[in-house]
């Protein structure tokens, strides 16, 4: 068998990150909302752009259109080297004001004293939150939450997530942004996140010790 297997050494080991039930979502952006700080800010807008830590951490003001309500983000601060356009629902663009008053001289979306957060700010807004979950898993919870609830295409919600297209074929033929999709598709998601649901409750176990 050992001629058959790979050794252990050349498998590549999963990194599984700790992820929020979509039908928690709600209750826990409502909690969240009470906590009081920028981490705290930064963190409910990754969730609602479905954006990586690192990119809203970086973000600046002028990669802010607000004439079009868009957050650009440029090649080099994107894991797959392409420029990435996420479109602002409502909730997101009142964050970034609030944020701006909190330092008014920075050039960053969100810092302390011009300098921008560390990459510990957004996992601490969620220990004081009491949740038990990744940043990073909010992009599977919204992944689960546009299969599972919504009738958007697939696609879209890839384009949205910024994930690399792995096939040739079908990249070729995706060339544009489906901007209007993905807006309509980020104003669900914040609706979504902001509506009380019935089962859209916090399962205390998941909450840190």
């Amino acid at each position: 068998m050992d001629k058959l297997l790979p050794k252990p050494s050349k498998v590549a080991k999963v990194d599984h990150h700790k992820a929020l039930p979509v039908g928690e979502v709600g209750a826990f952006m409502q909690r969240l909302r009470q906590t009081s700080g920028m981490g705290a800010l930064a963190l409910e807008f990754a969730i609602l752009t479905a954006a990586r830590s690192g990119e809203v951490r970086g973000a600046t003001f002028l990669e802010i259109d607000r004439a079009a309500k868009v957050w650009i983000v440029p090649a080099d601060r994107m894991k797959a080297g392409k420029e990435h356009r996420v479109p602002l629902s409502a909730r997101s663009l009142e964050i970034l004001a609030i944020a701006k008053a909190m330092d008014a001289d920075s050039k960053y979306l969100f810092s302390i004293n011009g300098k921008p957060l560390s990459n510990m700010a957004m996992p601490m807004a969620l220990r004081r939150a009491g949740m038990d979950v990744t940043v990073h898993g909010f992009r599977s919870s919204f992944r689960d939450w546009v299969s599972e609830e919504t009738g958007h295409p697939s696609d879209v919600a890839e384009m949205a997530l910024a994930h690399k297209i792995a096939s040739s074929v079908e990249a070729s033929y995706r060339r544009g942004n489906l901007m209007a999709r993905r807006r309509r598709l980020m104003d669900d998601w914040e609706k979504y996140c902001f509506t009380p649901y019935s089962d859209n409750v916090i399962n205390f176990e998941r909450i840190a010790a």
